[in-house]
């Protein structure tokens, strides 16, 4: 089960999130069949969209994440919302390529104001791309680790601690805070030995009130369904759609997060015209 604990520390200036992300990793490898490289890059962004998301105030907000890496070099995009559904996908070629090309966050508010910010990609690692975007784009100091670890083509070990400074911080608590993330450079080993749990009570115990600790469980699932699906084909009208099945046999749609295939045959086609 992934874990995401949320609080605030430095007597409220410090905003702390650690999280253990080692399932829903694995639930995106077992989807899409990654390989290394494409599992550790795919699951530090689902990693990264799980923080996000746990950072959302509005019942209907989501947040997603689009990395295009330089020239050719391929996509990945990740996306979640305030419920913990996280879904995303890789271009296998992409395969943690990313210094030279550009992330694009955008974050909805549920009420059709969203922020865009770009940034572009400074070098392969998540955590320093995430920290550029939100020095260049959102101007909020803050610290990311966030890691992997792959053994034998499975997950062993995902996860992250962020730090994010508060309005009215002092040079001294950015320095504490500095300090405290070097514990962290290697954050899917920590992750590996302590777990979420363990590292709130290793590192932190002192300093968290327990009725100000908040947790909540992100898991790797998409929002997609058929019913969706229909809602999507509909306005391509009849006519269209009957046309593209004379063709191809049938209207196919496929979802790249969770791979599901949707087909629409002509009684499929009546049916939502009836």
């Amino acid at each position: 089960m992934s874990k995401l604990y949320k609080s605030l520390i430095s007597d409220g200036y410090v905003s702390l999130s650690v999280l253990e992300t080692t399932d829903l990793v694995n639930a995106a490898i077992k989807t899409h069949k990654l390989n290394e490289g494409a599992a550790k890059t795919l699951g530090g962004l689902l990693t990264a969209c799980a923080y996000m998301a746990g950072c959302l105030k509005s019942e209907r907000g989501a947040v997603s994440l689009t990395v295009k890496a330089e020239g050719d070099a391929g996509t990945a995009s990740v996306s979640g919302d305030i419920n913990g559904h996280i879904r995303g996908y890789i271009d296998g070629a992409c395969n943690g390529k990313l210094h030279g090309g550009y992330l694009t966050v955008i974050k909805d508010d549920g009420f059709y104001r969203p922020f865009v910010g770009t940034c572009e990609l400074v070098g392969n690692d998540v955590s320093q791309n995430l920290m550029q975007y939100y020095d260049k784009s959102e101007q909020i100091p803050t610290a990311i680790a966030i890691g992997v670890k792959m053994q034998g083509g499975e997950c062993i070990a995902a996860g992250g601690v962020v730090m994010q400074l508060m309005p009215g911080y002092t040079q001294e608590i950015m320095d504490a805070a500095e300090e405290r993330m070097q514990a962290f450079v290697n954050v899917a080993d920590v992750v590996e030995k302590y777990g979420a749990d363990g590292i709130i009570d290793e590192f932190f115990k002192d300093e968290i009130n327990k009725g100000q600790l908040y947790l909540t469980f992100p898991e790797y699932k998409c929002n997609c369904s058929r019913k969706k699906i229909e809602g999507v084909i509909m306005p391509v009208g009849k006519d269209e759609l009957y046309k593209i099945i004379e063709e191809e046999g049938a209207v196919r749609v496929h979802c790249h997060y969770c791979n599901t295939d949707y087909e629409f045959t002509r009684a499929d086609v009546d049916k939502l015209f009836g």
